[in-house]
Protein backbone atom coordinates (compact mmCIF):
# COMPACT_ATOMS: atom_id res chain seq x y z
CA UNK A 1 0.00 0.00 0.00
CA UNK A 2 0.89 3.45 -0.81
CA UNK A 3 2.16 6.39 1.66
CA UNK A 4 -0.98 8.22 0.21
CA UNK A 5 -3.26 5.40 0.87
CA UNK A 6 -3.23 4.81 4.11
CA UNK A 7 -5.04 5.72 6.95
CA UNK A 8 -4.16 8.18 9.35
CA UNK A 9 -3.48 5.86 12.68
CA UNK A 10 -1.25 3.96 9.98
CA UNK A 11 1.31 6.91 9.36
CA UNK A 12 1.40 7.75 12.53
CA UNK A 13 2.68 4.49 13.61
CA UNK A 14 5.06 4.70 10.61
CA UNK A 15 6.37 8.11 11.80
CA UNK A 16 6.25 7.55 15.44
CA UNK A 17 8.94 4.32 14.20
CA UNK A 18 10.87 6.58 12.31
CA UNK A 19 9.94 4.37 9.30
CA UNK A 20 9.16 7.49 7.27
CA UNK A 21 9.04 11.27 7.20
CA UNK A 22 6.09 13.59 6.64
CA UNK A 23 8.12 15.16 3.69
CA UNK A 24 7.71 11.17 2.13
CA UNK A 25 4.23 10.97 3.08
CA UNK A 26 3.38 14.56 1.84
CA UNK A 27 5.71 14.26 -1.46
CA UNK A 28 3.06 10.91 -1.92
CA UNK A 29 0.01 13.23 -1.76
CA UNK A 30 1.71 15.92 -4.37
CA UNK A 31 2.50 13.20 -6.11
CA UNK A 32 -1.47 11.45 -6.47
CA UNK A 33 -2.55 14.84 -7.03
CA UNK A 34 -0.39 15.33 -10.26
CA UNK A 35 -1.54 11.88 -11.31
CA UNK A 36 -5.87 11.95 -10.95
CA UNK A 37 -6.28 15.97 -9.78
CA UNK A 38 -7.24 16.88 -13.23
CA UNK A 39 -9.92 14.46 -13.49
CA UNK A 40 -11.52 14.37 -10.13
CA UNK A 41 -11.37 18.13 -9.19
CA UNK A 42 -11.33 18.09 -5.31
CA UNK A 43 -9.36 21.20 -5.02
CA UNK A 44 -9.43 25.34 -5.67
CA UNK A 45 -6.05 25.73 -4.10
CA UNK A 46 -3.37 23.61 -3.57
CA UNK A 47 -0.42 24.62 -0.87
CA UNK A 48 2.24 22.99 -1.79
CA UNK A 49 5.59 25.15 -0.96
CA UNK A 50 3.65 25.68 2.31
CA UNK A 51 2.84 22.24 3.02
CA UNK A 52 6.47 21.29 2.57
CA UNK A 53 7.42 23.45 4.83
CA UNK A 54 5.57 21.93 7.25
CA UNK A 55 6.27 18.57 6.86
CA UNK A 56 10.00 19.79 7.42
CA UNK A 57 9.10 21.27 11.25
CA UNK A 58 6.67 18.19 11.63
CA UNK A 59 9.57 16.01 10.74
CA UNK A 60 11.60 18.04 13.35
CA UNK A 61 9.07 17.39 15.81
CA UNK A 62 8.90 13.81 15.54
CA UNK A 63 12.70 13.01 16.16
CA UNK A 64 12.47 15.36 19.15
CA UNK A 65 9.63 13.29 20.52
CA UNK A 66 7.47 15.83 20.71
CA UNK A 67 4.92 14.97 18.73
CA UNK A 68 1.10 14.50 18.77
CA UNK A 69 -1.11 11.90 16.43
CA UNK A 70 -1.45 14.12 13.60
CA UNK A 71 2.10 15.56 13.56
CA UNK A 72 3.14 15.58 10.16
CA UNK A 73 -0.47 14.04 8.47
CA UNK A 74 -1.68 15.90 5.32
CA UNK A 75 -5.11 17.37 5.67
CA UNK A 76 -7.61 19.46 3.18
CA UNK A 77 -9.67 21.81 4.17
CA UNK A 78 -12.76 22.98 2.67
CA UNK A 79 -12.86 26.05 0.98
CA UNK A 80 -15.36 27.91 3.37
CA UNK A 81 -13.12 27.32 6.45
CA UNK A 82 -10.45 30.27 6.96
CA UNK A 83 -6.59 29.69 6.28
CA UNK A 84 -4.67 32.59 6.96
CA UNK A 85 -2.38 33.31 3.62
CA UNK A 86 -4.75 30.91 1.53
CA UNK A 87 -6.95 31.89 -0.69
CA UNK A 88 -10.41 31.13 0.76
CA UNK A 89 -13.56 31.46 -1.77
CA UNK A 90 -16.21 29.10 -0.66
CA UNK A 91 -16.14 28.37 -4.03
CA UNK A 92 -17.76 31.83 -5.14
CA UNK A 93 -16.82 34.40 -7.91
CA UNK A 94 -18.00 36.87 -4.96
CA UNK A 95 -14.86 35.71 -3.23
CA UNK A 96 -12.92 34.65 -5.69
CA UNK A 97 -9.46 36.62 -4.76
CA UNK A 98 -9.93 36.72 -1.26
CA UNK A 99 -6.83 35.75 1.60
CA UNK A 100 -8.15 35.93 4.93
CA UNK A 101 -5.56 37.60 7.23
CA UNK A 102 -6.38 34.56 10.28
CA UNK A 103 -6.95 30.82 10.67
CA UNK A 104 -10.10 29.16 11.83
CA UNK A 105 -9.98 27.81 15.10
CA UNK A 106 -10.15 24.32 13.86
CA UNK A 107 -7.42 24.95 11.15
CA UNK A 108 -5.54 26.63 14.65
CA UNK A 109 -6.08 23.37 16.34
CA UNK A 110 -4.21 21.58 13.63
CA UNK A 111 -1.57 23.16 12.95
CA UNK A 112 -0.92 23.44 16.78
CA UNK A 113 -0.74 19.62 16.36
CA UNK A 114 1.77 19.51 13.60
CA UNK A 115 -0.77 18.89 11.03
CA UNK A 116 0.32 19.91 7.17
CA UNK A 117 -2.14 21.68 5.25
CA UNK A 118 -2.44 20.69 1.97
CA UNK A 119 -5.07 22.56 0.27
CA UNK A 120 -8.50 24.12 0.06
CA UNK A 121 -11.33 21.63 -0.97
CA UNK A 122 -14.20 22.65 -3.87
CA UNK A 123 -17.74 22.79 -2.33
CA UNK A 124 -21.27 23.64 -3.28
CA UNK A 125 -20.89 27.66 -3.26
CA UNK A 126 -21.60 28.50 0.20
CA UNK A 127 -21.98 25.12 0.96
CA UNK A 128 -25.53 25.52 -0.79
CA UNK A 129 -25.72 21.80 -2.55
CA UNK A 130 -25.47 18.52 -2.70
CA UNK A 131 -23.71 17.60 -5.10
CA UNK A 132 -20.38 20.06 -5.25
CA UNK A 133 -21.75 21.25 -9.31
CA UNK A 134 -22.71 24.60 -7.81
CA UNK A 135 -19.11 25.85 -7.43
CA UNK A 136 -18.80 28.59 -9.42
CA UNK A 137 -15.42 27.11 -10.97
CA UNK A 138 -15.95 23.61 -11.33
CA UNK A 139 -17.62 20.38 -10.53
CA UNK A 140 -16.00 17.86 -8.85
CA UNK A 141 -16.40 14.31 -9.79
CA UNK A 142 -17.09 10.74 -7.58
CA UNK A 143 -13.44 9.23 -7.95
CA UNK A 144 -15.59 5.65 -8.03
CA UNK A 145 -16.96 6.67 -11.08
CA UNK A 146 -16.81 10.24 -13.11
CA UNK A 147 -19.95 10.63 -14.83
CA UNK A 148 -21.37 10.38 -10.87
CA UNK A 149 -21.17 13.50 -8.17
CA UNK A 150 -19.31 13.29 -5.06
CA UNK A 151 -22.40 14.43 -3.32
CA UNK A 152 -22.05 17.75 -1.20
CA UNK A 153 -21.41 20.51 -0.58
CA UNK A 154 -18.42 19.00 0.75
CA UNK A 155 -17.46 16.62 -2.30
CA UNK A 156 -14.35 17.87 -2.85
CA UNK A 157 -13.08 17.11 0.90
CA UNK A 158 -14.47 13.45 0.62
CA UNK A 159 -13.38 13.46 -2.90
CA UNK A 160 -9.41 14.10 -2.13
CA UNK A 161 -9.80 11.57 0.98
CA UNK A 162 -10.67 9.10 -1.01
CA UNK A 163 -8.93 9.76 -4.39
CA UNK A 164 -5.44 9.30 -2.04
CA UNK A 165 -5.13 13.17 -2.15
CA UNK A 166 -5.14 13.52 1.35
CA UNK A 167 -5.09 11.82 4.19
CA UNK A 168 -8.05 13.19 6.01
CA UNK A 169 -9.74 16.49 5.53
CA UNK A 170 -12.09 18.81 7.05
CA UNK A 171 -15.53 19.48 6.26
CA UNK A 172 -18.65 21.63 7.01
CA UNK A 173 -22.22 20.22 7.52
CA UNK A 174 -25.42 22.75 7.50
CA UNK A 175 -27.47 19.53 6.65
CA UNK A 176 -25.89 16.64 5.92
CA UNK A 177 -23.16 18.06 3.94
CA UNK A 178 -20.18 15.82 5.00
CA UNK A 179 -22.28 12.73 5.91
CA UNK A 180 -23.95 12.56 2.54
CA UNK A 181 -20.46 13.53 0.21
CA UNK A 182 -18.98 10.88 2.75
CA UNK A 183 -21.45 8.38 2.04
CA UNK A 184 -21.58 8.66 -1.79
CA UNK A 185 -17.75 8.35 -1.78
CA UNK A 186 -17.26 5.52 0.60
CA UNK A 187 -15.23 7.19 3.72
CA UNK A 188 -16.68 8.32 7.14
CA UNK A 189 -17.90 11.44 7.42
CA UNK A 190 -18.44 13.29 11.41
CA UNK A 191 -21.17 15.78 12.01
CA UNK A 192 -20.28 16.79 15.96
CA UNK A 193 -22.70 17.77 18.44
CA UNK A 194 -23.75 21.51 17.99
CA UNK A 195 -20.62 23.67 20.04
CA UNK A 196 -18.62 21.11 20.68
CA UNK A 197 -16.14 21.94 17.55
CA UNK A 198 -15.58 25.62 17.23
CA UNK A 199 -17.00 27.45 14.24
CA UNK A 200 -14.90 30.64 14.14
CA UNK A 201 -13.55 31.55 10.88
CA UNK A 202 -16.29 29.22 8.93
CA UNK A 203 -18.19 31.48 6.33
CA UNK A 204 -21.65 30.77 8.06
CA UNK A 205 -24.47 29.83 6.04
CA UNK A 206 -27.41 28.77 8.73
CA UNK A 207 -25.43 29.58 12.05
CA UNK A 208 -28.07 27.45 14.12
CA UNK A 209 -27.45 24.26 12.32
CA UNK A 210 -23.75 24.72 10.81
CA UNK A 211 -20.87 22.52 11.80
CA UNK A 212 -17.15 21.73 11.41
CA UNK A 213 -15.92 18.24 11.16
CA UNK A 214 -13.91 15.39 10.02
CA UNK A 215 -14.02 13.33 7.21
CA UNK A 216 -11.39 10.14 7.24
CA UNK A 217 -10.97 6.63 5.38
CA UNK A 218 -12.07 5.32 9.05
CA UNK A 219 -13.92 5.31 12.32
CA UNK A 220 -10.26 5.63 14.13
CA UNK A 221 -9.17 8.62 11.83
CA UNK A 222 -12.18 9.94 12.62
CA UNK A 223 -11.88 9.69 16.14
CA UNK A 224 -7.93 11.15 16.12
CA UNK A 225 -9.11 14.28 14.17
CA UNK A 226 -12.41 14.93 16.20
CA UNK A 227 -9.76 14.97 19.55
CA UNK A 228 -7.39 18.03 17.76
CA UNK A 229 -10.60 19.77 16.55
CA UNK A 230 -13.05 19.55 19.67
CA UNK A 231 -13.08 21.92 22.48
CA UNK A 232 -14.28 24.92 23.94
CA UNK A 233 -13.50 28.16 22.03
CA UNK A 234 -13.85 31.84 23.48
CA UNK A 235 -14.55 33.33 20.22
CA UNK A 236 -17.40 31.12 18.91
CA UNK A 237 -19.98 31.89 21.81
CA UNK A 238 -22.12 28.73 20.50
CA UNK A 239 -18.88 26.71 22.05
CA UNK A 240 -19.32 24.39 24.87
CA UNK A 241 -17.43 24.47 27.49
CA UNK A 242 -17.89 20.15 28.09
CA UNK A 243 -14.79 17.86 28.98
CA UNK A 244 -13.59 15.85 26.16
CA UNK A 245 -13.20 11.99 26.58
CA UNK A 246 -10.42 10.11 24.63
CA UNK A 247 -12.66 9.28 21.80
CA UNK A 248 -10.03 6.71 20.49
CA UNK A 249 -10.32 4.55 23.32
CA UNK A 250 -13.71 4.61 23.63
CA UNK A 251 -13.25 2.84 20.26
CA UNK A 252 -13.12 -0.78 22.53
CA UNK A 253 -15.44 -2.48 19.94
CA UNK A 254 -17.43 -3.63 22.88
CA UNK A 255 -21.33 -3.08 21.94
CA UNK A 256 -22.99 -5.95 23.76
CA UNK A 257 -26.37 -5.22 25.24
CA UNK A 258 -26.32 -1.22 23.59
CA UNK A 259 -29.89 -0.23 22.37
CA UNK A 260 -29.78 0.47 18.59
CA UNK A 261 -32.80 2.31 17.55
CA UNK A 262 -34.15 1.90 14.09
CA UNK A 263 -37.14 4.28 12.78
CA UNK A 264 -39.31 1.82 11.08
CA UNK A 265 -41.24 4.90 9.39
CA UNK A 266 -38.06 6.49 7.89
CA UNK A 267 -36.92 3.40 6.18
CA UNK A 268 -40.25 2.77 5.13
CA UNK A 269 -39.80 5.32 2.60
CA UNK A 270 -36.63 4.12 0.84
CA UNK A 271 -37.00 3.04 -2.34
CA UNK A 272 -34.87 0.44 -4.32
CA UNK A 273 -31.53 1.46 -4.40
CA UNK A 274 -30.11 -1.00 -2.34
CA UNK A 275 -30.14 1.80 0.65
CA UNK A 276 -32.45 -0.57 2.61
CA UNK A 277 -31.14 -3.50 2.36
CA UNK A 278 -27.71 -2.62 3.12
CA UNK A 279 -28.40 -0.59 6.45
CA UNK A 280 -30.71 -4.04 7.54
CA UNK A 281 -26.98 -5.52 6.89
CA UNK A 282 -25.65 -3.21 8.97
CA UNK A 283 -28.55 -3.95 12.20
CA UNK A 284 -27.46 -7.39 11.85
CA UNK A 285 -23.91 -7.00 12.30
CA UNK A 286 -24.53 -5.12 15.38
CA UNK A 287 -26.64 -7.38 16.55
CA UNK A 288 -24.08 -9.80 16.17
CA UNK A 289 -22.26 -7.91 18.15
CA UNK A 290 -24.49 -8.32 21.26
CA UNK A 291 -26.28 -4.95 20.22
CA UNK A 292 -30.67 -5.22 20.62
CA UNK A 293 -31.69 -3.41 17.83
CA UNK A 294 -35.53 -2.01 18.57
CA UNK A 295 -37.81 -0.48 15.89
CA UNK A 296 -38.66 3.24 16.95
CA UNK A 297 -40.76 6.19 15.53
CA UNK A 298 -40.16 9.48 14.97
CA UNK A 299 -43.73 10.58 14.26
CA UNK A 300 -42.47 14.31 13.00
CA UNK A 301 -39.63 12.95 11.45
CA UNK A 302 -41.28 13.30 7.89
CA UNK A 303 -41.56 16.72 8.43
CA UNK A 304 -38.00 17.17 8.78
CA UNK A 305 -36.54 17.91 5.12
CA UNK A 306 -39.28 21.05 4.75
CA UNK A 307 -38.44 22.69 8.24
CA UNK A 308 -34.88 22.31 7.38
CA UNK A 309 -35.07 23.90 3.61
CA UNK A 310 -37.56 26.61 5.23
CA UNK A 311 -35.15 27.82 8.42
CA UNK A 312 -31.60 26.88 6.52
CA UNK A 313 -33.21 29.41 3.57
CA UNK A 314 -34.05 32.12 5.80
CA UNK A 315 -30.75 32.22 7.96
CA UNK A 316 -28.95 31.89 4.69
CA UNK A 317 -31.17 35.11 3.64
CA UNK A 318 -29.21 36.68 6.58
CA UNK A 319 -26.23 35.46 6.77
CA UNK A 320 -25.10 36.24 3.00
CA UNK A 321 -26.31 40.00 3.59
CA UNK A 322 -23.38 41.32 4.16
CA UNK A 323 -22.07 39.82 0.18
CA UNK A 324 -23.10 43.39 -0.89
CA UNK A 325 -19.57 45.27 -2.47
CA UNK A 326 -19.45 47.47 0.96
CA UNK A 327 -18.87 45.04 3.90
CA UNK A 328 -17.63 41.68 1.75
CA UNK A 329 -17.24 40.71 -1.41
CA UNK A 330 -15.84 41.59 -5.17
CA UNK A 331 -17.26 44.98 -5.50
CA UNK A 332 -18.18 45.73 -9.03
CA UNK A 333 -16.65 49.07 -10.57
CA UNK A 334 -18.73 49.75 -13.17
CA UNK A 335 -22.10 50.43 -10.92
CA UNK A 336 -23.09 53.76 -11.02
CA UNK A 337 -24.59 54.43 -7.87
CA UNK A 338 -25.82 52.24 -4.66
CA UNK A 339 -28.30 50.07 -6.20
CA UNK A 340 -26.61 49.26 -9.24
CA UNK A 341 -23.69 48.36 -7.39
CA UNK A 342 -25.50 46.16 -5.07
CA UNK A 343 -27.68 44.49 -7.76
CA UNK A 344 -24.16 44.05 -9.77
CA UNK A 345 -21.79 42.63 -6.83
CA UNK A 346 -24.65 40.20 -5.85
CA UNK A 347 -24.92 39.25 -9.39
CA UNK A 348 -21.48 37.34 -8.81
CA UNK A 349 -23.45 34.60 -6.62
CA UNK A 350 -24.57 31.28 -8.13
CA UNK A 351 -28.59 30.69 -9.12
CA UNK A 352 -28.57 27.89 -6.28
CA UNK A 353 -26.98 30.70 -3.65
CA UNK A 354 -29.48 33.06 -5.27
CA UNK A 355 -32.77 30.69 -5.04
CA UNK A 356 -31.84 30.29 -0.96
CA UNK A 357 -32.02 33.34 -0.62
CA UNK A 358 -34.83 34.23 -2.36
CA UNK A 359 -36.97 31.62 -0.66
CA UNK A 360 -35.61 32.89 3.01
CA UNK A 361 -35.93 36.35 1.96
CA UNK A 362 -39.84 35.20 1.54
CA UNK A 363 -40.40 33.54 4.07
CA UNK A 364 -38.69 36.08 6.56
CA UNK A 365 -41.75 38.71 5.09
CA UNK A 366 -44.42 39.76 7.48
CA UNK A 367 -47.00 38.32 5.40
CA UNK A 368 -45.27 34.55 5.33
CA UNK A 369 -43.27 34.56 9.07
CA UNK A 370 -46.28 33.41 11.23
CA UNK A 371 -47.22 30.66 8.94
CA UNK A 372 -43.68 29.79 7.73
CA UNK A 373 -40.97 30.35 9.59
CA UNK A 374 -42.65 30.42 12.84
CA UNK A 375 -44.47 27.16 12.06
CA UNK A 376 -41.50 25.94 10.93
CA UNK A 377 -39.51 26.58 14.31
CA UNK A 378 -41.97 24.87 16.30
CA UNK A 379 -41.72 21.65 14.03
CA UNK A 380 -38.03 21.96 14.98
CA UNK A 381 -39.14 21.51 18.27
CA UNK A 382 -41.19 18.68 18.04
CA UNK A 383 -38.32 17.05 15.88
CA UNK A 384 -35.68 17.45 18.82
CA UNK A 385 -38.41 16.23 21.36
CA UNK A 386 -38.79 13.04 19.18
CA UNK A 387 -35.19 12.75 18.98
CA UNK A 388 -34.59 13.20 22.85
CA UNK A 389 -37.57 10.83 23.97
CA UNK A 390 -35.84 8.37 21.16
CA UNK A 391 -32.37 8.53 22.73
CA UNK A 392 -33.60 8.47 26.57
CA UNK A 393 -34.49 4.50 25.08
CA UNK A 394 -31.63 3.71 23.15
CA UNK A 395 -28.14 4.62 23.26
CA UNK A 396 -28.37 5.27 19.51
CA UNK A 397 -30.48 5.75 15.92
CA UNK A 398 -29.39 3.88 12.64
CA UNK A 399 -30.50 5.53 9.78
CA UNK A 400 -29.74 5.25 6.15
CA UNK A 401 -27.09 8.03 5.21
CA UNK A 402 -28.73 8.94 1.69
CA UNK A 403 -31.85 7.01 0.50
CA UNK A 404 -30.07 6.51 -3.11
CA UNK A 405 -26.29 6.44 -4.16
CA UNK A 406 -24.31 8.60 -5.45
CA UNK A 407 -26.41 10.00 -8.95
CA UNK A 408 -24.92 11.12 -12.46
CA UNK A 409 -23.57 14.81 -13.14
CA UNK A 410 -26.09 17.27 -14.07
CA UNK A 411 -28.85 14.61 -13.89
CA UNK A 412 -30.76 16.65 -10.85
CA UNK A 413 -29.61 20.45 -11.29
CA UNK A 414 -32.60 20.97 -13.07
CA UNK A 415 -34.68 19.99 -10.65
CA UNK A 416 -34.18 21.17 -7.08
CA UNK A 417 -36.96 20.15 -4.78
CA UNK A 418 -34.98 16.33 -6.09
CA UNK A 419 -31.89 17.41 -5.00
CA UNK A 420 -33.09 17.89 -2.13
CA UNK A 421 -34.23 14.68 -1.35
CA UNK A 422 -30.35 14.16 -0.65
CA UNK A 423 -30.44 15.32 2.68
CA UNK A 424 -33.87 13.48 3.88
CA UNK A 425 -31.97 11.23 6.49
CA UNK A 426 -29.35 13.92 7.64
CA UNK A 427 -30.85 17.53 8.31
CA UNK A 428 -32.56 15.82 11.16
CA UNK A 429 -29.68 15.91 13.04
CA UNK A 430 -28.65 18.95 11.99
CA UNK A 431 -32.29 20.31 13.48
CA UNK A 432 -31.81 19.19 17.21
CA UNK A 433 -27.75 20.13 17.24
CA UNK A 434 -26.72 16.16 17.90
CA UNK A 435 -23.98 13.86 16.98
CA UNK A 436 -24.20 12.01 13.69
CA UNK A 437 -21.78 9.61 11.62
CA UNK A 438 -22.04 8.04 8.62
CA UNK A 439 -20.13 4.81 8.06
CA UNK A 440 -19.61 3.02 4.65
CA UNK A 441 -21.80 -0.46 4.63
CA UNK A 442 -20.81 -1.84 0.83
CA UNK A 443 -22.04 -0.96 -2.34
CA UNK A 444 -24.27 -1.18 -5.28
CA UNK A 445 -24.45 -4.01 -7.51
CA UNK A 446 -22.38 -1.29 -9.78
CA UNK A 447 -19.65 -0.58 -7.35
CA UNK A 448 -20.82 2.69 -6.14
CA UNK A 449 -20.33 3.01 -2.02
CA UNK A 450 -23.47 2.79 0.32
CA UNK A 451 -23.43 4.70 3.90
CA UNK A 452 -25.56 4.16 7.14
CA UNK A 453 -25.98 6.96 9.70
CA UNK A 454 -25.61 6.62 13.73
CA UNK A 455 -27.04 9.31 15.68
CA UNK A 456 -26.17 9.62 18.77
CA UNK A 457 -26.84 11.93 22.38
CA UNK A 458 -25.63 15.03 22.48
CA UNK A 459 -21.85 15.51 23.07
CA UNK A 460 -21.68 11.34 22.95
CA UNK A 461 -19.62 11.75 20.26
CA UNK A 462 -17.82 8.45 22.24
CA UNK A 463 -21.04 6.12 22.17
CA UNK A 464 -21.36 7.42 18.34
CA UNK A 465 -17.76 6.01 17.11
CA UNK A 466 -17.54 3.23 19.10
CA UNK A 467 -20.83 1.65 17.70
CA UNK A 468 -19.49 2.99 14.24
CA UNK A 469 -16.32 1.09 14.80
CA UNK A 470 -17.72 -2.08 15.78
CA UNK A 471 -19.58 -1.81 12.86
CA UNK A 472 -16.74 -1.55 10.90
CA UNK A 473 -14.53 -4.13 12.77
CA UNK A 474 -17.71 -6.95 12.66
CA UNK A 475 -18.80 -6.02 8.95
CA UNK A 476 -14.76 -7.19 7.61
CA UNK A 477 -15.89 -4.63 4.40
CA UNK A 478 -13.16 -5.51 2.19
CA UNK A 479 -11.16 -2.05 1.63
CA UNK A 480 -11.94 -0.89 -1.96
CA UNK A 481 -10.22 1.62 -4.11
CA UNK A 482 -11.36 3.46 -7.05
CA UNK A 483 -9.52 2.66 -10.02
CA UNK A 484 -9.18 5.64 -12.42
CA UNK A 485 -6.75 6.02 -15.20
CA UNK A 486 -4.23 8.06 -13.78
CA UNK A 487 -2.08 11.02 -15.75
CA UNK A 488 1.52 9.90 -16.24
CA UNK A 489 5.21 11.64 -17.75
CA UNK A 490 5.72 8.78 -19.66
Amino acid sequence: MQLNQMTIHQLRELLQRGVTTSQEIVASVFSRIEEVEDKVGAYLTLNKDQAMAAAKRADTMLAQGDADDLCGIPIAIKDNISTSGIRTTCASKILENYVPPFDATVVAKLKEAGAVIIGKTNLDEFGLGSSTENSSFQPTRNPWDLSKVPGGSSGGSAAAVIAGEASGALGSDTGGSIRQPAAFCGIVGLKPTYGLVSRYGLVPAAASMDHVGPMTRDVRDAALLLQAIAGWCEKDPTSHGASLPDYEAALTGDISGMIVGLPKDLVATLGDHGTKEALYGVANVLESLGARVEEISLPHGRYAMACFYILASAEISSSLGCFDGVRLGKRDLEARDTVSMFTKTRGQFGSETKRRILVGTAVLQAENYATHYAKAQRVRTLIKVDLDNALSKCHVILLPTTPTPAFPLGHKLGDPMDMYQSDVFTSLANLAGIPALSVPCGYTKGGLPLGAQILGRPFDEATVLKVGHAYEQGASIEPRWPQMEVHTNG
